[in-house]
């Protein structure tokens, strides 16, 4: 991790409202951008920053999530997803997050990622299932 990840980095991503990213139980009236959606924007929007300043074979995880999806998104509404170093300790980042649409704030909250080797994380997860198939073997 480059030695400029300091806090008060922050990163902006603008999407847009899909029906891939929307609920459907209340009906299609009710369709609104759905909170594991913008869970999930918000971490790749943590991911791409960290990426910015990782070293070759880098990339993070996501550690922790907080946030408070306040107000619904509809259809086709553009969001803009903002996040903000708060941390650097080692290698686990800790982020500010906050969304809007364009009426209104729809969410803020905190995050946590932990940059990670991938080498040695694909390492340790082939003696995890080495250990499972033991087991069940």
């Amino acid at each position: 991790m480059k030695a400029n990840l300091r806090p008060g980095v922050s990163r902006k991503n603008l999407l847009t409202v899909d029906r891939d990213s929307s609920i459907g139980f209340m009906g299609e009236e009710g369709r609104v951008y759905g909170t594991p959606y913008l869970v999930r924007d918000i971490e790749h929007t943590c991911r791409d920053l960290l990426l910015e300043y990782g070293d070759a074979g880098e990339d993070s995880v996501g550690t922790d999530i907080a946030i408070k999806h306040v107000a619904p998104t509809m259809l086709g509404m553009s969001v803009e997803i903002t996040v903000t170093v708060s941390a650097v300790d080692g290698r686990k980042v800790s982020f500010d997050v906050s969304a809007k649409d364009e009426i209104e704030p729809i969410c803020s909250g905190t995050h946590g990622r932990f940059v990670v080797d991938v080498g040695k994380t694909v390492e340790r997860l082939k003696a995890k299932a080495a250990k499972r198939a033991a087991k069940a073997g």
